[in-house]
């Protein structure tokens, strides 16, 4: 029987085959690499190239599971595991040499997250997780930052820009969130952000309009490390509705008594 650990060793595999792809072509790109697949939301040939050297890996090992990746034609297959993958959570930084990109890719049995791994290549950090297991960065257990209010919180965020109808009520919750913390970054990668709030560097995150690959392995890394998961009403259906607030329990009921009233009836 397959255990979670080799499941983890092949996404961990794949996710650096990934990130050499992203490393080798970083700062090489033409004009004609780069496509524009909506507003504000660009690809270009090498999160395909990417895409296709992790799903390769995956294949050899695991051909008959379910793959949903960002850049691939949807598939309606139905299997009891599917693999999410983002071969290039933050394009647009990476098309602007910005250094804060990442692979993520996570693994559900069913309905639940039973793998996840986030590669950022160019620090040649790996943050894994294994349901039940914690969470890592680079062999090291990682726990989310437990300070209990916004008092000294470094949070992060990212801006609708797939939900554009829903700017105001964003800028909003931004309004008030920063009147209680007054440091909030958005540096363009939301996997990223999962990843940083797992190892404790932010205290929290909030988006929306997210797809489920940006979000399935930064979600398991951050409730491995001790924190909650919710969408911005405290239900768990982020992965569905693209809505997710990160935080450490104590915060994470705080932020959600921020975003709940703002947003109930708006999405």
């Amino acid at each position: 029987m397959t255990t979670s650990a080799h499941y983890l060793s092949v996404a961990v595999d794949a996710a650096r085959a990934g990130g050499r792809v992203l490393l080798k072509n970083l700062g090489t790109l033409k004009r004609s690499d780069v496509m524009e697949k909506g507003s504000s939301d660009w690809v270009t040939t090498i999160d395909h190239a990417s895409e296709k050297a992790i799903i390769r890996i995956i294949k050899e090992f695991f051909p008959q599971h379910a793959i949903k990746a960002e850049e691939s034609a949807p598939k309606a297959r139905a299997a009891a595991y599917q693999w999410l993958i983002d071969p290039l959570d933050g394009t647009v930084n990476f098309i602007h040499s910005f250094p804060m990109f990442c692979v993520s890719i996570a693994l559900m049995q069913e309905r639940e997250l039973e793998v996840g791994v986030i590669y950022d290549p160019v620090r040649k950090e790996l943050f894994t997780a294994r349901r039940g297991q914690g969470a890592w960065l680079n062999g090291r257990r990682i726990h989310v930052d437990r300070r209990p209010t916004f008092k000294g919180a470094l949070l992060a965020t990212g801006f609708p820009f797939r939900a554009q109808e829903q700017l105001d009520p964003y800028l909003e919750s931004f309004r008030r969130i920063f009147l209680k913390t007054g440091a909030i970054r958005r540096a363009g990668s939301a996997a990223l952000d999962l990843a940083y709030t797992a190892c404790g560097r932010f205290s929290g995150f909030w988006e929306m309009a997210l797809s489920p690959w940006d979000m399935a392995a930064g979600a398991l890394l951050v409730q491995e490390a001790g924190g909650k998961v919710s969408d911005f009403f405290g239900k768990d259906s982020y992965l569905n509705d693209g809505h997710i607030v990160v935080a450490n329990p104590a915060l994470h009921k705080q932020l959600t008594a921020i975003l709940a009233p703002i947003f109930r009836g708006k999405l």
